[in-house]
């Protein structure tokens, strides 16, 4: 749905940081309908026990339970995240149920400070962050080779289904800085790793791509 000859919107900083900084509060509710996509885009890292993962947006910490459940007590989460009202709520998450094994890291993506390699990394609803080439370039360099990525979130259906795009086009509005790359979110990562399978959901208007990183970039 972009418009031809239009110069591309780069994602904006400080619009989405207004924007999380609005939503902090309320962000859990909000996302409550995605909550099936979010448990089949984990069970589709295939995570096992004694991993590293890397939640790339981690926001408040909603995928941490689940990621903690594939990596047991043994495995490690390292949480990116650049909003500080939504990385404080995902710190106290952290502590109400004392988990020992998650790392979070307060940055744009493209800056974070990765230690070491993961064995996985999830992309959830992070739209902003999958159309900067630099912030997925930061991720993928540090993934094992044959490391699993998993990314899910709005995307535009097919211009027939226009009732579908009725409904993304507002939720795309209050959750992203820039509506570029609706078409294909994951194209940064497709061109990472050639095998990148997507999925579409809730008639079109949720995507949910997985792939191995067969060589580090």
């Amino acid at each position: 749905m972009r418009i031809a000859g239009k110069p591309r919107q780069a994602p904006d900083r400080g619009a989405a940081l207004a924007q999380y900084r609005r939503r902090a509060a309320v962000y859990d509710l909000e996302l409550a309908l995605f909550e099936p996509i979010r448990r089949r885009a984990i069970a589709l890292l295939a995570l096992r026990h004694g991993e590293v993962v890397l939640d790339v947006g981690c926001g408040t910490g909603l995928s941490f339970e689940p990621l903690e459940q594939g990596i047991g007590a043994g495995g490690r989460i390292v949480g990116i995240e650049q909003s500080p009202e939504m990385i404080e709520r995902a710190r106290e998450r952290v502590r109400r149920l004392r988990w020992k094994n998650v790392k979070l890291l307060c940055a744009p993506v493209e800056e974070a400070a990765i230690a070491g390699r993961a064995d996985a990394a999830l992309f959830h609803f992070t739209h902003d962050i999958l159309q900067q080439p630099a912030a997925v370039a930061n991720v993928l360099r540090h993934l094992k080779p044959g490391a699993r990525v998993v990314a899910s979130g709005l995307k535009w259906a097919e211009p027939w289904r226009w009732p579908t795009n009725l409904l993304v086009l507002p939720a795309a509005l209050r959750s992203v800085s820039s509506l570029e790359g609706l078409d294909r979110p994951w194209a940064a990562l497709a061109a990472a790793m050639p095998d990148l399978d997507v999925q579409s959901a809730l008639m079109g208007a949720v995507f949910i791509a997985r792939g191995t990183l067969s060589v580090p970039p």
